[in-house]
């Protein structure tokens, strides 16, 4: 059926066009033959009967029919072949003369009432062709000329009938002759055709049958034979096909007979593959510890300079600066901090990939802490004009455990992208209280809502991916680099919680996580004044819908009775205005001028901007605060009377740092650095010497007594791990605390210091607040102010934010926190506690330490802490476990002079 369809094929291909064109143009030129020689035969005729008719005006004016007769029938004679019959008419269409006889000359006689034709006419009547042309009187009958101004009169005419048999005639002939032309084009085209279908059906068929014999497994087949063009390139193809079947099948069964002997050596591939897969271990390994020492380096590298632009900045903030000044150093170090951010996030991922970030477990108040983070995130919201919210359920206790910073964290990274990726609208932070169990533990759930662009599902499923964000054009328009969202999924897993995304692209998106934490036994907050609120009432007048509800629900939860201000209040009675977007400021000036008479204004301001503040104060408003308003500060704005604005937006400066008598050793190789800490010691110390490599201070350890150093690590000539261990082997101060600063802050540098002989660590951009703790811990240690005295009362003072009553709280806290724990040091010293159990109770109690002024029992804590982490055994640690009781009972018989 193929060969005789492609036969077909291939004839079809070959004669219809040949014959289609050949057809057509023999048609065609036949056509124009007959044509032109029909008008051949017309201008012959022309030619004849115009002479004709000028010769013949002499016998008409004459009537001489003799004459007429003779000259018409010479003409007739001479072009008999063409001409039929010749008939002279007169002026009224009667017949005048004639060449013959003629039965019909109404053929020639022009139709009743059709007048003389003023040129010669051509009729077409079946085969034959009427000519007629008019006698037009040249001379008057006396045979002069008529006046040429004047049309020559029309005599009559003449009519002639030829006959087309002769082109006819010639019409067949050329026909035939076209037809025999086609003819013999069409035999070629068949010719060719065969010959066509001859030289391609043949091969097709020897290659079919060749494929045939192939597939029946005779591989050795081939195709032979001359063939040109896509015919030989089949053949190549067929024959290469069956050489590499043929190869393959040889091939496979080498194969075969190689794995059979492959099977006899299955122990030495096993012990190879081994082999393979500890080298590339290894790899791996020095992958990592490329890694490790990249990030270490970065670090170093970067934190470095920052610590010298953040300190700096910082120290200037101590200064007088004119509020531009003030602007521009904010400027800075918020870019400082960015950076800082952006290092801090790689290094919190590679520790979540590495598995070794640890979480903290300390009591902490919630609310301080979540609004820490919307005071941070508020400037970012009013610099695009957005409501930044927060709303925390009233059941939902304050003092809990767990790690506030990690919190804060993930809080600042959910609601920063959301005020990233939003242009108008809302961002509103919500906390629900989910369930409460008996064993004092919570489930809370956060919700961050913003009105921004959305995501779409395709983008939702890239979005938790490292280094990666919902697109590329936001990138580039948004910027960041793509590790929040992975580093905050993250964290609250490793909290035990699960991070969920509902969003449309238009039309906001909704972050959600679900946290457990313990309720802390531990207040260590002064509690809100709420007595004189209860029943209190308070007028809003907040146009937006998120910032309205938050404020309700915290003035409810204070027993306050808010109301939205439709008119006039009662004099005396507190309105609350929020300015935003949908309160200008000029509508909220205008209203102060009405409401300021008789009533206290407080005003919520959605900016950070400080001229505003005081315009506000200028107006009357009796407080001013930023969006969205601390809820420590907005009590303290409703009991308070005195006229007060938020400090938020302005830089804080430092409050005066306790001044100790003691020497101290700084010792870093970068002038910038050793300048600023020496800057930050002289305000805390009554001396400072300074050093630029471990070289130096190992010769200054040597000659002089510091009660602490301060050791950069990485320094040219020796570096400062050498100086630590040369100064604890040789020096005056083999007991001297020497704590680690350095840009270093990769996981696990702290361990190795402190194994390294370093007593403590200071991580680079230097916290002035940890430096102060550090200070004070280890001159306490080197100072004690008597031999037996544990507790640092001014310590726990300054620790309490100067609240007596809270400290003596804190350290009751702390005393009955001890009786928890010392049946668990009681079983460790007999060698049945489990080490995770102990490290827990120790951890526990080291947190609550923090708060209480017992250093030196803090310190004790965090050692053995840091032994349990290292996976020391606690029958290892019976030292420094009887140590901490002994540590306990001192501070047990010291309290109560403290507590009264």
């Amino acid at each position: 059926m193929t060969k005789y369809g492609l036969r077909a094929r291939v004839l079809a291909f070959t004669i219809l066009p040949t014959l289609l064109i050949g057809g057509l143009m023999a048609a065609y030129f036949s056509f124009h033959r007959y044509q032109q020689l029909e008008n051949n035969l017309i201008n012959q005729g022309i030619n004849i009967i115009e002479p004709l008719a000028i010769a013949s005006e002499y016998g008409m004016t004459q009537h001489s029919r003799e004459s007429l007769k003779r000259l018409i029938g010479l003409t007739h004679r001479k072009n008999s072949p063409l001409i039929k019959s010749i008939a002279v008419f007169t002026q009224d269409n009667q017949l005048f003369v004639t060449s013959n006889y003629h039965r019909d000359f109404a053929l020639l006689r022009l139709p009743k009432g059709e007048a003389t034709p003023e040129l010669t006419s051509v009729e077409q009547l079946g085969d034959d062709i009427i000519l007629r042309t008019p006698i037009q009187a040249e001379t008057n009958l006396d045979g002069f000329p008529l006046p040429s101004d004047s049309e020559p009169p029309v005599i009559g005419y003449i009519a002639m009938q030829m006959a087309t048999d002769s082109a006819l005639v010639l019409q067949y002939r050329d026909t035939f002759f076209a037809i025999m032309m086609l003819v013999f084009g069409l035999c070629v085209s068949v010719l060719f055709g065969f010959r066509l279908v001859k030289s391609v059906t043949q091969p097709i068929t020897e290659m079919v049958q060749a494929v045939h014999r192939i597939r029946e497994g005779r591989l050795d087949t081939r195709v032979s034979g001359q063939l040109t063009g896509e015919l030989d390139m089949l053949k190549n193809g067929i024959n290469a096909m069956a050489k590499a079947l043929s190869e393959y099948h040889e091939e496979m069964q080498q194969n075969i007979d190689q794995a059979t002997s492959d099977l006899r050596e299955t122990l030495e591939q096993i012990e190879i593959q081994n082999v393979e897969l500890d080298m590339a271990k290894k790899r791996a390994q020095e992958a990592a510890r490329v890694k490790s020492e990249f990030l270490a380096n970065m670090s170093h590298e970067l934190r470095t300079p920052l610590n010298g632009v953040i300190g700096f900045t910082r120290q200037l903030f101590k200064t007088n600066l004119t509020p531009n000044q003030a602007d521009y150093m904010q400027t800075i170090e918020k870019s400082a901090r960015n950076l800082l951010g952006i290092i801090n996030d790689i290094l919190d991922f590679s520790k979540l990939e590495a598995g070794k970030l640890q979480l903290e477990n300390i009591p902490f108040s919630l609310r301080d802490t979540v609004a820490e983070v919307m005071t941070l995130l508020g400037p970012s919201a009013h610099d695009k004009g957005l409501e930044l919210t927060l709303r925390i359920d009233s059941a939902i206790p304050d003092h809990l455990t767990g790690d506030p910073l990690r919190l804060q964290q993930v809080l600042t990274n959910l609601a920063g992208n959301a005020i990233k990726f939003t242009e108008r609208g809302n961002v509103d932070v919500r906390l629900e209280l989910q369930a409460s169990h008996p064993t004092g533990r919570v489930r809370l759930q956060a919700q961050i809502t913003d009105t921004g662009i959305g995501i779409s599902s395709e983008q939702q499923r890239q979005l938790f991916q490292a280094f990666n964000q919902a697109d590329s054009s936001i990138s580039r328009r948004y910027g960041g680099t793509g590790l929040g969202l992975v580093i905050t999924q993250k964290l609250v897993q490793q909290m035990g919680g699960q991070i969920q995304i509902v969003s449309l692209p238009g039309e906001g998106s909704v972050f959600s996580f679900v946290l457990e934490l313990d309720v802390s036994p531990l207040h260590f907050e002064e509690p809100l004044p709420l007595a004189g609120l209860a029943g209190q009432q308070v007028w809003l007048l907040e146009p937006d819908p998120y910032a309205s509800s938050a404020l309700e629900s915290q003035l409810r939860e204070w027993g306050v009775e808010p109301a939205q201000l439709e008119s006039a209040p009662e004099p005396g009675e507190t309105v609350i205005i929020g300015a935003g977007s949908r309160l200008p400021t000029e509508q909220v000036l205008l209203k102060l001028e009405t409401l300021t008479q008789h009533n206290p204004v407080i005003v919520l301001l959605g900016s950070h901007d400080q001229a505003l503040h005081d315009l506000m104060l200028e107006h009357g408003a009796r407080h001013c605060l930023s969006k969205p308003a601390h809820h420590r500060k907005l009590l303290q704005a409703l009991t308070s009377e005195e006229t007060t604005r938020d400090e938020a937006g302005a830089p804080l400066l430092a409050s005066p740092h306790p001044h100790h008598d003691i020497r101290v050793l700084a010792v870093d190789d970068n002038p910038a650095n050793l300048k600023l800490i020496a800057a930050l010691l002289e305000e805390m110390v009554s001396e400072v010497v300074r050093c630029q490599n471990g070289k130096e201070a190992v010769k200054l350890a040597q000659e002089q007594v510091f009660d602490i150093i301060f050791m950069d690590i990485q320094m040219p000539i020796m570096d400062g791990i050498s100086a630590t261990q040369e100064i604890r082997r040789h020096s005056r101060n083999l007991d001297t605390p020497i704590v680690a600063v350095t840009a270093h802050a990769i996981p696990g540098e702290r361990e190795r210091l402190i194994r390294q002989g370093m007593d403590d660590y200071l991580a680079k951009p230097i916290d002035e607040s940890v430096l102060e703790q550090l200070i004070t811990t280890f001159a306490e240690q080197r100072h004690p102010r008597t031999q037996s005295q544990l507790i640092d009362w001014s310590l726990a003072l300054r620790q309490a934010a100067g609240k007596e009553e809270l400290a003596r709280e804190m350290l009751t806290m702390l005393l009955a926190s001890f009786d928890d724990t010392a049946p668990c040091i009681e079983q460790a010293l007999e060698g049945e506690a489990a080490p995770e159990e102990l490290m827990q109770r120790l951890h526990k109690l080291h947190g609550g330490s923090a708060y209480c002024g017992v250093p030196a029992l803090q310190r004790l804590l965090a050692q053995l802490e840091q032994l349990l982490r290292d996976g020391v055994d606690p029958s290892e640690l019976e030292p420094e476990l009887l140590e901490l009781q002994d540590a306990m009972a001192q501070v047990q018989q010291e309290a109560p002079r403290y507590l009264g």
